[in-house]
């Protein structure tokens, strides 16, 4: 007989928002179905704290997990649950994605108490994102119907502050990821579910990663049983594409990978000019993927067919 893998007491270091501890009480009922025994240890990040600037101006997608991995590096915590596409692409040293789950919906969201879509948009209506990624790809669409009265002002905060500030009038509509308003059974906000035709999601969006201390192998053992592969594959053709684009939040970059009906993974890419001079840039590829290396190899063809295709990385910076 294999041997009982051993029971573990396990501390998941988590963001104290609404979204991030449904995530994390997420993986620890799945733990605890496994029989371990496994406690919350919840955090406030510096990404929490600063919400009066865009993250590409204040540190990035870091800000939200450095406080996280200090809980691990000095054994307050033993694992840290991310929503992925808020996890830079290089870990530091010493840490590891141990896991990556099933994926929720990876579809950006249009949520708005009056306009069903951009199309409905009042005269000078102002639409609320905190992500250039979304800031790009609205514009060309709003290009496209001729609107250049509609304003795209940032929106910072957790899930529920953006949700206050809709309702509170300060935008007509604002553009979330669907995955979280699913999670927190807010479906009723969602008038309208892009297309990634229509909005090309963000690397990562809609999955959870679990990130451990690199040297920590009974955690990782304790966690395979969580990990679903062909989301990891997925996610990880399209992180693949940020880190050879620089893995930058001031970079507006999207990067989509689904499985096709035959069998295929096709990874879809857009890059934008944050200032609007240049046109959108789009590349895309496909390949036959088992591996998590074919499935970098297949996200690294297509950040070289982006680039050349006029997508430019931008000049390195601070680390985030």
């Amino acid at each position: 007989m294999p041997p009982i893998p051993p029971v573990l007491t396990i501390t998941i270091a988590t963001r104290e928002s609404r979204l991030a501890l449904w995530q994390a009480e997420h993986v620890k009922a799945r733990l605890e179905g496994l029989g371990h025994r496994v406690t919350l240890l919840g955090m406030t990040t510096l990404g929490d704290q600063i919400l009066d600037r865009s993250l590409s101006k204040v540190g990035g997608k870091g800000l939200f997990v450095k406080e996280l991995e200090l809980a691990l590096e000095d054994g307050r915590a033993d694992i840290a649950v991310h929503s992925l596409k808020d996890v830079p692409m290089d870990l530091p040293p010493g840490f590891a994605l141990a896991c990556v789950m099933e994926r929720e919906d990876p579809r950006d969201a249009w949520v708005s108490p009056e306009c069903a879509g951009l199309a409905d948009l009042p005269p000078n209506a102002v639409v609320g994102t905190s992500s250039l990624r979304r800031q790009v790809l609205l514009r060309e669409a709003l290009k496209q119907l001729n609107r250049a009265d509609v304003r795209i002002e940032p929106l910072r905060g957790n899930l529920d502050t953006r949700l206050r500030k809709l309702d509170e009038g300060q935008y007509h509509a604002i553009v979330l990821a669907a995955a979280g308003l699913k999670r927190l059974g807010l479906d009723a906000r969602i008038r309208h579910i892009f297309a990634p035709i229509e909005s090309l999601p963000a690397a990562g969006q809609g999955a959870l990663g679990i990130e451990v201390r690199a040297d920590r192998t009974d955690l990782v053992a304790a966690l395979a049983p969580l990990a679903h592969q062909p989301s990891w594959l997925r996610v990880a053709a399209e992180r693949t594409v940020s880190r050879a684009m620089g893995g930058s939040c001031s970079m507006p970059l999207a990067a989509f990978a689904d499985w096709q009906p035959d069998g295929r993974l096709a990874l879809d890419t857009a890059w934008g000019d944050p200032d609007g001079r240049e046109a959108l840039v789009r590349a895309s590829g496909h390949a036959q993927v088992r591996t998590i290396e074919e499935a970098e190899a297949l996200g690294q063809r297509v950040a070289t067919a982006l680039q050349a295709a006029g997508a430019v990385p931008p000049l390195p910076s601070v680390e985030h």
